[in-house]
This record gives structure tokens, sequence and C-alpha cells, in this order.
């Protein structure tokens, strides 16, 4: 009863999640100057665990602090809803996941990484009868991600690959359901809908912590784990190059954020909480979060070549038509910039 209660109660507040868009007290319009000090700017980010820089940042009021009252905060459900933000002029900046950001480069559209905000948090678990404990047990078996060619999807497609296998989308035997919200998995796992899931954290250890799931593959073993950017702070290259002193700003904002988040783990985790909270009036277990916390790692490094090797393996599963060119997608200049005044 305590696990099917749990399954409803997170289900219906992720789907609360999701539902929401503009924050209180933001602004509903995309406010244009041609002062860059009067300039509005809209920063996008997800209520999510390793968005942890953006949530502190927003909360603690680094941004403000940095650039000013006219920032606005827009929380978003997935990458997709993020990417067409950036492409209206909706958000000028923000933090997405890295996936997204490369399939929209690579289509054409304007965005540039600026810095890191969060490695690793893919966890690799397995429904506690599902007799999966490790990649080789993945024939005959189905798994879950959050979308279809995602990061975390990659990433485990990839290591199935190494094995020999394939998913039913290359005609192969392991089948992949796609476009399932996090919190949807608790549900799929205690109904036995599903064997395994490339989840994203606190969602992955929410499951072995609270429903018994076992742990197939640590975030740090995972394809690229340790290396590959959960979360990418993006903006266009139009914002970068006409407005430099905000795109500045932020940074400095992001790195008083990240540098936070680095050295006060406890407090971190309550802001994050209670965002979620206030977005969803439900609140994560504190060991849940404290466990999905060793799980990533909140930083500004950025590894483009990490970034690049996603790419092409994401190219190798044909994921993408055209071997991927990532030339240009990553500029961190002014980021090393002020991480050299250090």
């Amino acid at each position: 009863m305590k696990k099917l209660l749990s399954t409803v109660f997170l289900s219906a507040a992720f789907a609360t999640m999701t539902a929401c868009g503009t924050e209180e007290g933001s602004s509903s319009e995309t406010g244009s100057s041609n002062e860059g000090q009067d300039k509005e700017v809209n920063i996008g980010y997800f209520p999510n665990l390793d968005h942890a820089a953006g949530i502190v940042g927003k909360e603690k009021g680094y941004f403000t602090d940095e650039m000013g009252d006219e920032v606005y905060f827009q929380n978003f459900p997935n990458g997709n809803d993020f990417i067409e933000a950036l492409d209206t002029g909706i958000i000028d900046l923000g933090y997405v996941g890295p996936g997204p950001a490369i399939n929209y480069y690579l289509s054409g559209g304007d965005v540039v990484v600026i810095g890191s905000a969060a490695n690793g948090a893919t966890l690799i678990v397995s429904r506690e009868d599902s007799g999966i404990h490790s990649i080789e047990d993945f024939p005959g078996k189905s798994f879950c991600t959050p979308g279809n060619g995602c990061t975390h999807n990659v990433q485990l497609e990839i290591m199935l690959q190494e094995k020999g296998m394939k998913t039913n989308r290359l005609g192969g035997e392991v089948e992949h359901q796609s476009r399932v919200n996090p919190a949807s998995m608790v549900a799929m796992f205690e109904q036995g809908q599903i064997d395994a899931a490339a989840a994203p954290e606190p969602w992955g250890t929410l499951l072995v912590e609270e429903h018994n799931a076992n742990v197939v593959t640590e975030w740090n073993e995972v394809f690229l784990g340790e290396e590959l950017a959960s979360v990418v702070m993006v903006t266009t290259r139009e914002f970068l190059d006409e407005y430099p002193d905000k795109v500045e700003e932020a940074l400095r904002a992001h790195k008083r954020s990240v540098d936070f988040a680095q050295n006060n783990e406890e407090e971190t985790l309550e802001t994050v909480n209670d965002l979620i909270y206030d977005l969803t009036q439900t609140r994560l277990p504190e060991h849940v979060l404290e466990k999905a916390w060793q799980r990533m790692a909140v930083t500004t490094e950025t590894h483009a070549d990490a970034l690049q090797a996603w790419a092409d393996a994401s190219y190798e599963l044909e994921f993408m038509d055209k071997d991927p060119d990532l030339d240009g997608f990553v500029d961190t200049t002014i980021l090393d910039g002020i991480l050299e005044e250090e």
C-alpha cells in the first residue's frame, strides 16, 4: 500500500510539475531593449536535481544581484519545450540537457553552449524481479527513457550495442519505450509494464531506495559517465553577440551558484526540494536526494570532447542522419575569463 500510494502521489506531482510554465513573479512578456543595462532577460531551467545551479541562482538571488531586477525565470518539463522557447525568443538563455541542444544545433538552430552546470546524473536501473542485473541481461527485455534519442537513451543504447544488442527501433531484440516522464517510471515498475530504465536523477535513486530497483550500471560507469554534461548552460549566438555583458553577468551568477552548491550540500538540497514543493505540493524524500546527489557532479567544467563523443554515438545509433560536426557549438570564452580571475 505504501508503494502504491507513493506511486500515485509522485505521478500526480510530476504531472503538476510538467504542467507548470512561468514562475510566479515572472513576466508574461519577453521585453526587448537596445540598452544592455536595461535589457529584460528570461532564463529557462528544469525543476530537476541536476539543475541545482540554476535553482540556487534563482532562489538565492544571484542572478538579480549580478544582472539587475529585470530577470525572469521559466521552468520547462523537457528539452524540446526549452529549445522551442529559445528558438522563438521566449527565453534568452538557460539550462538544458546536451542532447536537445546538440540536435537543434545540427539542424541549423542558433544555440551555443557557454558553460556546464552538472555532469553525470544518469542511472541504469531494473525492476526488482526483472532478471536484469547487468547489461548482458537485456535481450528480450524492455526499458524506458524520457525521450527517443535523449541523453540517457543514447548512453544506454550504445552500451547495448557494444554487447552486440540492438533495440526494436533497429530491428533488435530489446524493446525501448520513449517519452516516459521520470516519475511515471515508478508506476511502470510497480505494475510490471517495463523491465528497466535509463533514468535521470533523482528518479533513478528513488526507484532504488523506495521501490527496490536493482542498480544495473552506476552513473560513473555508464557511457561517458563522469565527463558527459547532464546540464549545459546555453544561449543563442545572436544574444551572445548583442548582449555580451548580460551573458557575462549571467555566468558570474552561475559560477556563484555552482560554488554554493559544491560547498553547501544540505542547504542546496533543501532549496531544490523547496522549489519542487512550490511547484508540486510534494517533497522528495531527503535520503533519496542525498544519495542522488552523490551520483552527479555540479561543475562549471565543460568537456567539449565528451559532447562530440555523445553526438558520434547518436549518429552511430542512427538517431542522426549525417555525421555530426560540433565545431562552434561550445564557446566558453567568457566563463574561462571569469574562472581565471580566481
